[in-house]
């Protein structure tokens, strides 16, 4: 599974709903999940808040998987 899609679920989002809380659509959180591309480093801090992780963990997403 893709660390970021985990991250997302680990905290009860559906990609909807994490894409309203970042102001990004959820074809952009489908694409990150996916590995289409990474998300905007503006954005890193957003997410990692969101998903109660760090922006070490967000880069770090082919090395491990959430806890």
């Amino acid at each position: 599974m893709n660390s970021l899609k985990a991250y997302r679920e680990k905290v009860g989002l559906l990609q909807a709903e994490a894409a309203e809380a970042l102001g990004v659509t959820q074809g952009a959180v489908s694409s990150w999940e996916c590995g289409g591309y990474m998300p905007r480093a503006d954005l890193l801090p957003k997410i990692a808040t969101l998903y109660k992780c760090t922006i070490d963990d967000l880069l770090n997403v082919e090395k491990h998987e959430p806890a």
